[in-house]
């Protein structure tokens, strides 16, 4: 019974504590909310850090995975995100973003 509730435990405190920095980095960052912050491009060097560190977050989580198989779904979300964010701004993208309104 332990062995199933250690890995649910390790998931829900792993989703709580990343959504919770992300929210603050939003609101640090002046995103009105979480899915704005997470669909506009990075424009300044600081988003672009967080974008690379929300991809290796999701990607330390991804083969933790490996380990405890629920937890590479959770792993998914925030590489998908960091890496997009990533990709828009190697492509130049997000020079004139209007998310911010």
């Amino acid at each position: 019974m332990l062995f199933f509730l250690v890995p649910l435990i390790v998931g829900i405190t792993m989703v709580w504590l990343l959504l919770r920095g992300q929210r603050h980095m939003a609101r640090k960052l002046g995103y009105p909310s979480l899915s704005a912050y997470l669909r506009a491009a990075p424009q300044t060097d600081q988003e672009k850090r967080a974008a690379v560190d929300l991809a290796l977050k999701g990607l330390v989580i991804s083969l933790l995975g490996l380990l405890m198989p629920p937890v590479l779904l959770i792993g998914l979300f925030p590489l998908f995100y960091g890496v997009r964010k990533i990709a828009y701004a190697s492509m130049g993208l997000g020079l004139v973003d209007d998310a911010r309104k």
